[in-house]
């Protein structure tokens, strides 16, 4: 049964993430196949942050897949202020047949998915990095080949990427260790949902405050930004609170001896992480960064095809 949109992990079951899995990796390894899939279908982007990979996977896999995008940014829409959420998902479901945004607030693209009847993506938003995760989970498989029995250990903020590893690693049946300092822990209302449905697909979570007991014998080992998109405010603040927390060589050291870096992208050399370990050959983030493209054209055919 198709589903209607893809506003986060949680939302798709197991069985379902794992045919979107499966999709990617086919797309991947033969594009020209599916090139006309979704010919003459037209897919608004609403971006209301800065965007890179988001922006370009998503253009570039539209029009791979026959299709077509018209980018919006936050001058021509600014959802909710210059108009309703409810207004613009009206109008765009009678001109466009899929919509994703990348925006702040988390319930904008709720309301756009309960009121739009075409298929909704959530791009990012300050709760939620879906896409990213299916990304990252897609770059897991290739290299390691399963998800049962690794450990994978995320240092830092508990963040929105934070949040969607963990709904991936609760419906993979991963082993997640996540490391951050006291008061910067990933919502919890996020871990209650996990501690529910751990047993789902026995994955496992670990919330802990020191890095190197999650880092230890671990198979990834994951990092982000220390202040994420709207809080560079407290960037310096940040920069304190979260100095022990940088992945360098010291705590891969702690890591198995063939362990996989990863990084969302983008990344500050000398903050979150060394130059020494994401110019390594342990790191995955290029490759990481590319499957965006590739778990991304998936979803559009699940939703849109």
């Amino acid at each position: 049964m198709k589903k209607k949109d893809f506003v986060s992990i949680r939302d798709w079951a197991t069985d379902e993430l794992n045919e979107a899995l499966a999709a990617a990796r086919a797309i991947k390894a033969d594009p020209a196949k599916y090139s006309r899939r979704l010919e003459g279908k037209a897919l608004a982007m609403l971006l209301e942050k800065p965007s890179l990979r988001t922006r370009v996977t998503f253009d570039v896999g539209i029009h791979q897949l026959g299709g077509f995008s018209l980018c919006l940014t936050k001058a021509e829409i600014n959802l909710g202020k210059r108009e309703a959420v409810s207004d613009v998902a009206k109008n765009l479901e009678r001109m466009v047949q899929g919509i994703m945004i990348r925006t702040f607030s988390h319930e904008n693209v709720q309301k756009m998915a309960e009121y739009a009847s075409i298929p909704v993506i959530n791009g990012l938003t300050d709760f939620s990095h879906p896409c990213q995760a299916m990304a990252d989970y897609l770059t897991i498989l290739e290299v390691k080949g399963r998800f049962r029995d690794l450990k994978i250990a995320y240092i830092g903020d508990g963040n929105n990427v934070a949040h969607s590893l963990i709904f991936g690693a609760v419906r993979f049946g991963a082993h997640l260790a996540v490391a951050s300092p006291k008061g910067y822990e990933p919502n919890p209302e996020v871990v209650r949902w996990a501690e529910e449905h751990s047993g789902d697909a026995g994955s496992k979570l670990e919330i802990v405050e020191d890095p190197v007991a999650a880092a230890e014998e671990a198979d990834v080992i994951y990092t982000d930004v220390w202040a994420s998109m709207g809080l560079e405010s407290q960037a310096a603040e940040r920069r304190q609170i979260f100095h022990s927390y940088q992945v360098n060589d010291a705590l891969v050291r702690h890591a198995k001896a063939d362990y996989i870096f990863m990084h969302c992208l983008p990344a500050h050399r000398g903050e979150e992480v060394s130059g020494s370990v994401i110019d390594s050959n342990h790191s995955v983030v290029f490759q990481q960064a590319e499957n965006r493209l590739h778990a991304q054209k998936a979803i559009l055919l699940e939703l849109m095809g």
